[in-house]
């Protein structure tokens, strides 16, 4: 046999292999993208892991340089934890009526990935049909986009979808029943400015209606350099739109990230000085400060969730207010009535938090993966057999 022949052998058997975990399909090999099992390394402080399990409800974590969607929730007082392997997820959104999670996944293309619980699996090969007791997320539908769409937040308005589109200083609505993408229905620009990053538009706090609802964005108007560039000016540059008037409402933040709508209030993290509070008369009244980049916000039952990241050594001059030389990867609870922390959790080799949202424990007990490894013949057989 000729060396050009044993070379084909080894390159079918290569092509033969590949691809047969589950998790490949989904995004690939969690070595080559820097997933270890480092990454799930954790520590809690103060009442995190009771609270979890008191409020019985399941956080879902996107860390967005990991390329990691984190799940925890807390049973017998223990904390569960499990996750899926996306390309670079940022928002999420949960339309609590169907059951359905949304994911934003800004690599080029862009992507939104939905998410559905598992209801059974099928009879199949010898196998039993089966009900399961655990509701597990695996990706149901996705939708490929451009690379200049650029998503950051998603929202459900109403029984609607809704994406803000970094890249063209906007928001689009989600259609899954077309192929083609959809166009911007709101933005603060002209249509002119819309095929360009000018404002780092990045997060939608939902209201009722697209009217009703905010949007942060770390500029007022376009300058000189974009996002992007360390010289785009951020100090005390960054505000938040009105959806119904298009015009500034608040003004004097850095960097904000995660408006939401909690109880009639407007909340927001003001990023670049590790901020966290709501806006009163068009000023952000501080909650809480951080030594470090706050960003991910859910709230439940007068809790806040929020996310605390790691500063990006490129871009430290984007968070003029935060001071200290090491930061975490943290969700820190917060109760809004004390106005204290209650606790935390920490993942010591994590980077940064984008999103942070909540749902049902009842009806979602996480990701079918637990540690970054190759799939068990459980994992294997539920992908092999699921119903949605």
């Amino acid at each position: 046999m000729s060396g050009t022949e044993l070379d084909f052998e080894k390159l079918k058997e290569i092509q033969n292999n590949a691809l047969r975990d589950p998790y490949q399909v989904i995004c690939g090999n969690y070595e080559l993208h820097g997933v270890l099992p480092q990454s799930l390394d954790h520590q809690m402080r103060g009442n995190f892991l009771s609270l979890l399990e008191k409020l019985k409800i399941t956080l879902l974590v996107t860390r967005e340089y990991e390329h990691l969607i984190i799940a925890l929730n807390a049973k017998n007082g223990k904390l569960n934890q499990s996750f899926l392997h996306l390309p670079h997820p940022n928002g999420i959104a949960v339309n609590r009526k169907t059951n359905k999670v949304y994911i934003a996944s800004t690599r080029s293309p862009s992507q939104i990935v939905e998410l559905s619980t598992i209801k059974n699996l099928m009879v199949r090969d010898g196998h039993p049909g089966k009900n399961r007791k655990d509701k597990l997320l695996v990706p149901s539908r996705v939708k490929y986009y451009a690379g200049a769409y650029y998503f950051h937040d998603l929202a459900m308005i109403g029984e609607k979808l809704y994406a803000n589109s970094v890249g063209k200083n906007g928001v689009i609505e989600i259609n899954f029943s077309t192929s083609s993408s959809e166009k911007i229905i709101w933005s603060p620009l002209s249509s002119r400015a819309q095929n360009t990053n000018h404002l780092q538009l990045n997060s939608i706090a939902a209201g009722k209606s697209l009217s009703e609802s905010y949007f942060s964005a770390s500029a007022e108007k376009p300058g000189e350099y974009k996002p992007g560039d360390i010289r785009f000016p951020v100090d005390k540059k960054g505000v938040i739109f009105s959806g119904k008037t298009k015009k500034v409402i608040a003004r004097n933040l850095t960097r904000p990230h995660s408006a939401k709508i909690y109880k009639n209030r407007l909340w927001v993290n003001n990023s670049g000085y590790g901020e966290f509070g709501n806006i009163q008369n068009g000023e952000l009244n501080v909650i809480t400060k951080f030594d470090g980049w706050t960003r991910g916000l859910a709230f439940f039952n007068n809790i806040a969730f929020v996310g605390v990241s790691k500063i990006i050594p490129k871009f430290r001059v984007y968070a003029p207010g935060i001071k200290g030389e090491s930061q975490e990867c943290s969700v820190y609870a917060i109760d809004l009535k004390e106005k204290k922390i209650i606790g935390a959790i920490e993942w010591p080799y994590g980077n940064q938090i984008y999103g942070i949202e909540w749902m049902d424990a009842k009806k979602c007990d996480g990701f079918p993966f637990t540690k970054p490894a190759p799939s068990t013949e459980n994992e294997k057989d539920l992908f092999f057999r699921h119903n949605l």
